[in-house]
């Protein structure tokens, strides 16, 4: 054997350009155990990978997105070189981008097995487990990275990302310096970098990376919407020139325009030139939907199924099943309905943690089948010990976003009011606040909303009307069936008798009161969802009527919602 090692390490660096050489001198060395040895070869054959006709001609179809091509030059060629790490991690990106996760991972997983120095691959992972939702796997991966090159301006912001997806928004902001230190043109982590300084209240300087990522990129719509999506900041006649001179510049991203007519729509509404303000919201809006191509039909089944298979017997016949936890306060109902708020109230409570809007209960939801009618017989099938687990798993799998040892925490991701039945046969022993705001207030309030993913149902008046009284229609059920159940907040009673609607609140929690409730906004905790610059002040009576002066447009909306818009 190390005579047969000499000849392979002589042969690869006689031709140091070819990665075959390089390979199975790297084969060679892993079956003799030398681990370490074998990782430094193959590493070396993944940087001369490029001359490999068949890799490049995937590298030129996986940068023109052109996955066939991509995949026929990448199939035959692992095949016929089983260890090529530089392949796999090729493979598991094309693997990656139309959705096959799995076999992406699997890939990944072989190609750090025969070489664990291969960063890129590493990185990779990373991001995979970023798509996967496994936070805590992928900071790990990203710690790796960091301490193999520090400063990596890539490994950097890749870290940041990371620390935000978890809640720690204050070192996210120290990463993305760092980047910035590094590489300060660049208008993407000055944006990024303005998100965790909102997050954490930092205004003035959270404006000031908004306004660098403009200076940067004008026709950088997302930042302009950012600006706009502060609600307190206010825009300049020339701002609005600038927003309009972008807008008409041509060569924009579809992304770039609906954000540019979102903050113009501000900007206008603020000005009180509603028409124009309106024709713009509108307009972003329809870039939005058109991308999405959502279906109301689908939540519709969903109230459906719960009407007529959720009865008082459903309930009672799952009793004592599920996981006993008593620790999770999920705030739900719609989007812009005064969630933050009463999250914000809650979070002031030292009891009580606020964490954010989790996606945990609606990838547990999809682990039992599509979100349509057919989930409610779905979970009625789903045998108690999976029940257990699943309320389990979400505990434990939750556990990375709690950082202050409170023995209460909030999930309030406001479309987990779909999944109420599932909470309750999971999590019996959870407590329940639907936030609801009137109906024409909350459902224009989120047509005026660009959101950066989710909430597909709001970007069209009719749907917006059709998914409020669906969710409305889920509730009053609800109501019916499992009394007491569920707490209900009303936006506008909390305006009118803030006292007592908190200890209304904490009572049902079986929280005793605490002043700081009353004193929310003294609460300095980061804040992640759009209200979070609306809940570090007292309640304002300002946004219930915001919807009036555009009601002349708003006939769609008064239809779809029928007599509820009246409320």
């Amino acid at each position: 054997m190390p005579d047969t090692l000499a000849n392979l390490r002589s042969a690869a660096q006689a031709r140091p350009e070819d990665p075959a050489g390089w390979r199975k001198f790297a084969d060679a060395l892993s079956a003799a155990g030398r681990h370490g040895e074998a990782d430094a070869a193959y590493n070396q054959a993944t940087l001369v990978a490029v001359n490999d006709p068949a890799l490049r001609q995937a590298a030129l179809a996986l940068a023109a997105n052109r996955l066939d091509v991509a995949e026929r030059a990448l199939k035959p060629h692992l095949k016929a070189h089983p260890t090529d790490t530089a392949a796999m991690r090729m493979l598991a990106e094309l693997a990656g981008r139309i959705g096959r996760l799995d076999d992406a991972e699997a890939l990944l997983v072989r190609a750090l097995d025969l070489a664990p120095g291969f960063l890129a691959a590493r990185q990779n992972m990373a991001m995979l487990h970023l798509r996967k939702h496994r936070f805590a796997e992928a900071l790990a991966e990203v710690e790796v990275l960091i301490a193999a090159e520090p400063d990596n301006a890539a490994f950097l912001n890749l870290q940041g990302v990371v620390l935000a997806r978890l809640g720690d928004y204050a070192d996210a902001a120290e990463r993305f310096a760092a980047v910035l230190a590094i590489r300060p043109n660049q208008p993407r982590v000055w944006l990024s970098y303005g998100h965790a300084l909102k997050t954490i209240g930092r205004q003035d300087d959270c404006i000031a990376a908004y306004r660098r990522a403009i200076a940067l990129e004008p026709g950088l719509g997302e930042a302009w919407w950012s600006l706009a999506n502060l609600k307190s900041a206010r825009f300049t006649a020339d701002d609005v020139a600038a927003m309009e001179a972008a807008a008409q510049a041509g060569g924009l991203t579809d992304d770039d325009a609906l954000h540019l007519h979102f903050a113009l729509g501000k900007a206008l509404e603020d000005a009180k030139a509603y028409p124009a303000a309106f024709a713009h919201y509108a307009e972003g809006n329809s870039l939005r939907a058109g991308q999405l191509g959502y279906d109301p039909a689908g939540i519709e089944a969903l109230v459906d199924a719960m009407i007529d298979q959720c009865d008082a017997a459903f309930f009672a016949n799952r009793a004592g099943q599920g996981h006993d936890a008593p620790d999770p306060v999920f705030v739900l109902g719609m989007p812009r309905s005064g969630s933050t708020l009463v999250e914000q109230i809650l979070a002031s409570h030292p009891m009580v943690e606020g964490t954010r809007e989790l996606p945990d209960i609606e990838m547990l939801a999809r682990s039992l089948g599509p979100i349509d009618g057919r989930h409610i017989a779905t979970l009625a099938s789903t045998p108690a010990d999976r029940l257990a687990a699943m309320g389990r798993a979400f505990v434990e799998n939750t556990r990375a976003y709690r950082k202050s040892g409170a023995p209460i925490f909030i999930d309030k991701m406001p479309n987990n009011w779909a999944f109420v039945p599932m909470i309750r046969l999971i999590l019996p022993n959870a407590r329940i606040i639907d936030t609801r705001r009137g109906a024409m207030a909350c459902c224009f309030s989120n047509f005026k909303q660009h959101y950066a993913r989710g909430q597909a149902f709001s970007y069209r008046l009719d749907h917006m009307g059709r998914y409020y009284r669906a969710y409305v229609r889920a509730m009053a059920h609800l109501d019916a069936v499992i009394p007491r159940a569920v707490h209900r907040i009303t936006h506008e009673a909390m305006v009118a008798d803030s006292e007592g609607e908190i200890r209304r609140l904490l009572a049902a929690m079986d929280l005793p009161f605490d002043e700081r409730c009353l004193r929310f906004w003294e609460n300095t905790r980061a804040v992640q969802t759009a209200s979070s610059e609306q809940v570090r002040r007292p309640i304002f009576a300002d946004g219930l009527d915001q919807w009036r002066p555009f009601a002349p447009f708003l006939g769609p909306l008064r239809d779809a919602l029928g007599p509820l818009a009246e409320g």
